[in-house]
This record gives C-alpha cells, structure tokens and sequence, in this order.
C-alpha cells in the first residue's frame, strides 16, 4: 500500500515509468517536458506536490547531458512546489564509467553527476548496478544501488541447466564479485575470468582466460554492454577455449553504434539484457532473435514501496529468489 506519493516519468523512461505504476496501483504523475529551439529544457509538473514524497524516474542514457539536465530542472520544479521528499531513481547511471582519475587532467564525472543530483534538490537516488560499487561514497544523501543480477539469474535457473556444465564468466578482473552472484544465485558454480587489456575507451584486448570452459555452457555476466567490442572479443575467446554454448547477461544495454548486429552475427545463442534503458528500435523481435529483455518495472516498483513504507529495501531480491 502507497500513499501521498507521485511517480513521474521524464523524456527517457516514459514505458518503464509506466510499468511501476501499474505495478503499484497509482496514476502517473502529470508532468510535462519541454525542449526548447536553443535547447533550453523546461519541466513542470502538472499537479501539486506539495508535502508528497515525489519520485522522478529517468535514466541518462542517450542523450546523456539532456536527460541529466532534465532531471535536475525537475529536482529545482519540484524543490520549489515544496515536495517533501524527491527521489531520483535512475536505473542507468550515466557517466559512470568515468569514476577515478586513470591518467593526468582526467575528471572524474560520476562524483560531478553525484553533486549535481544533491545540489538540485535529490534526498535520495536509486539506480541499478553503478559501474562501481564505490560511486555510492559520492553521495552524502541515500543511495540504493541495486543489482539485476538476481533477476538475471532467476531467468537462467528456468533453463534448467545441469550445475556441472555451467560457468559463469566474469569479462574482467572487476567483474569478479558480480560473477559470483550470479553463480551464487544459480546454486553454486564454477566461475572463470576473461584477463583484458583496456587500450582506449571502448576499445579492449582480451589476453588470457583464468579458469576453464571446456565443453561447458558458459554465462558472461557484465553490468554495461557499449559497443561490443570488448565483450565479442571474449565470446570468441571462449570459443576457442572450448566452451559448447555462450550466454550473456548484463544489465545496462547501452548497444551503441552497429553493436546489436555485431551480436546477433557473434557465436552467442542469447544476450539477456534489462530495460534500464530504453531499447526503442534498436531491437526488432523479427531481427533480433538472439535478443532477450527482462523488465526491471516489478523490482523498482517493490523498492519505491519498501522506501515509502520504511521497509528494508534488501528483501526484495528475495522476490527473485522464489521459483
């Protein structure tokens, strides 16, 4: 049961916003969005706020620097309508992957993003799978950073794999905990690690394989998938290692540029992503049959319940626990 809450959805999560309410039982919120000739972003909601817990759901994704800013113009519209309380969730935390200085004069723009959402207004922000755990120290307000990775592996337990012929790959040293989840969540199976060499952004080598695959079906797991060249490299790593079938699973399909035809053309029998962010006709069920979506609407609307009901917001991944 929620009350005294609105839901709104800005320009990037409209279908995804949607879902959460029908999931909660509540209208979403009016609020409109407007882009201005010069750019300019204007964004006022369309009923009062006042005294209500508001929750803004938008990701920044694609275009990165026009959704953030949409999402900071409605913190200020809403802050002044004196909400009560403004929760950020953004199930994909763009520039996240610049999140520590890796060379000289590099900034680092999650902590920026981070200052941004709490100088604007945000009291607390939900996300899905920061690209480092670590971003959530940026933050002097709440912060729910949520993994997929139960949902993920609710999915594959379906398939009914025997144990003994599962791996679970971890497409870099970084990813190591997450495969373990993942392999955790499956009942408990072996885990291998793809050892690469990042020469330049979106752009890596992959070098060497700890673990084996032999004759065994592995699960890349990974948080973000970009253009697909780092993650393709691995795939025909793990060909050439033996591995008999190949999935992947990852939570943020970001799919730039030819990346879906680059998997669909791959060895991969499926790639499992969420919608964290929207795939619009990037995927083409026709086209695209190696593509599969698992909704994250159900996880975010039990999270926004457990947050207005002053519930421990961890026992939700229990949900995805239960066959």
């Amino acid at each position: 049961m929620v009350k005294d809450i609105i839901v709104f959805a800005l320009s990037s999560s409209k279908e995804l916003a949607q879902e959460i309410v029908d999931y909660l039982g509540i209208p979403l919120g009016n609020c409109s969005v407007r882009h201005f000739a010069d750019g300019e972003i204007l964004v006022e909601p369309g009923e009062s706020v006042r005294g209500k817990h508001v929750f803004i759901v938008q990701s920044t994704c694609g275009p990165v620097s026009e959704n953030l800013m949409e999402i900071l113009v409605c913190l200020d519209a809403c802050k002044r309508a004196s909400a009560g309380e403004i929760t950020v969730v953004t199930p994909y935390y763009g520039y996240a992957r610049q999140d520590r200085k890796a060379r000289a004069r590099q900034p680092i723009t999650a902590r920026l993003v981070a200052d941004l959402l709490q100088v604007a207004g945000a009291d607390r922000v939900v996300t899905i799978d920061l690209h480092a755990s670590q971003i959530q120290g940026f933050f002097n307000v709440p912060i729910d950073d949520l993994s997929a990775v139960s949902l993920i592996g609710q999915y594959f337990r379906h398939k009914n794999f025997d144990l003994n012929d599962v791996v679970v790959v971890s497409p870099d040293h970084g990813g190591a905990t997450r495969a373990r989840k993942l392999s955790d969540c499956l009942g408990g199976t072996t885990i291998a690690i793809i050892d690469k060499r990042r020469t330049q952004p979106n752009v890596a080598e992959a070098l060497n394989l700890i673990g084996d695959v032999k004759g065994k079906v592995a699960i890349v797991i990974d948080d973000i998938v970009d253009t697909g060249g780092s993650l393709l490299g691995g795939i025909n790593m793990l060909v050439e290692k033996g591995a008999k079938e190949i999935y992947c699973a990852c939570t943020h399909g970001v799919l730039s540029n030819n990346a879906v035809e680059r998997i669909n053309a791959s060895p991969l029998k499926e790639f499992v992503i969420t919608n964290s962010i929207p795939l619009g006709d990037k995927i083409n069920e026709n086209v695209n049959d190696k593509v599969v979506v698992l909704s994250v609407g159900f996880m975010l609307a039990k999270v926004i319940e457990a947050i207005t009901n002053d519930e421990p917001v961890s026992v939700v991944f229990d949900l995805f626990n239960q066959e």
